[in-house]
């Protein structure tokens, strides 16, 4: 087709084989929209379209993914807001007829249905990192690691350390929008032999947040690259991987010098508040030394 449809966050163009949805950058514009920039959905990945009324004089033009078929929309799991939804056009009334133009362009294109046996729509693309209300979540395409923050974690996630998890080793993401209720972000381990804790503030394979703290436009773009990374692995054979130590980081493993003078600044701006004492800080001054 090559054809455009311009709406009022996003503009659709209709290829031989995809649609390519470019987000408009505004104010106005749903953050996760720009976030994402643009997408490109291959017609095997949806199974409807719909044109229905909107709200204020507009219509609804909307893409009907398969189940299974976007990273992102598996995470979300139904969460998002309607206004927030990455497959809706929305169009002045006026261009109504233009709109079932198009949609019914697209459904004598459609040719499948039913859930789909592996990710159709292209996850973000790492490296990405966001800050939760308890730790730093950051994702290089092989391995999560969160790091905590002292003024927010748990005491259970001190003790258990700063983690990193390979992607080989988790079969899945837990995301809840901050929007909804609590917000957190759960990996979700291949090894089910210990249970995690109930609430994602004592688990150490989590973050928390709020709307504040790693809000939808970064946390949701995040689960969907894990989860597309974690999906990925699972489709080809194991590899074996070095020995690890404790906390799931690997023994030969090293930090990043820049990384742990900042957690020492950190730890120090605690100090002089009064929120450490001597004795904390001179001891995890001392381990994150050691880590060098």
């Amino acid at each position: 087709m090559g054809d455009v449809l311009a709406g009022f966050h996003a503009a659709w163009e209709f290829e031989s084989d995809s649609v390519l949805i470019r987000y408009v950058r505004g104010i106005r514009t749903p953050k996760l929209f720009q976030a994402l920039g643009e997408r490109r959905v291959p017609l095997e990945a949806i199974e409807g379209v719909t044109l229905s009324p909107g709200k204020r004089g507009t219509v609804v033009l909307r893409l009907e993914p398969r189940p299974g078929a976007d990273p992102l929309m598996e995470a979300a799991a139904g969460q998002l807001k309607e206004s927030s939804d990455p497959y809706r056009l929305v169009l002045p009334a006026e261009r109504e007829t233009l709109a079932e133009y198009y949609a019914d362009e697209l459904r004598a294109q459609l040719t499948e249905s039913g859930p789909a046996e592996r990710h159709l729509v292209a996850a973000p693309e790492a490296p990405l990192q966001f800050k939760a209300y308890d730790g730093k979540a950051t994702f290089d395409g092989t391995s999560v690691a969160f790091r905590w923050f002292w003024t927010g974690a748990s005491s259970a996630k001190w003790k258990a350390g700063d983690q990193r998890f390979p992607v080989s080793e988790l079969s899945g993401v837990e995301w809840r929008s901050p929007e909804v209720f609590e917000g957190h972000l759960r990996l979700l381990r291949r090894d089910t032999a210990v249970p995690a804790p109930a609430q994602a503030d004592q688990d150490p394979a989590a973050v928390v947040f709020g709307l504040g703290y790693g809000p939808v436009h970064e946390s949701l773009p995040f689960a969907a690259a894990v989860l597309a990374a974690v999906r990925s692995c699972s489709a080809v054979p194991a590899i074996s991987s070095p020995a690890a130590g404790a906390g799931g980081v690997p023994s030969s493993a090293r930090r990043d010098p820049a990384d742990i003078a900042e957690r020492i600044r950190h730890l120090g701006e605690l100090h002089q508040a009064g929120l450490v004492t001597d004795e904390e800080f001179s001891s995890k001054k001392a381990e994150l030394l050691a880590e060098l």
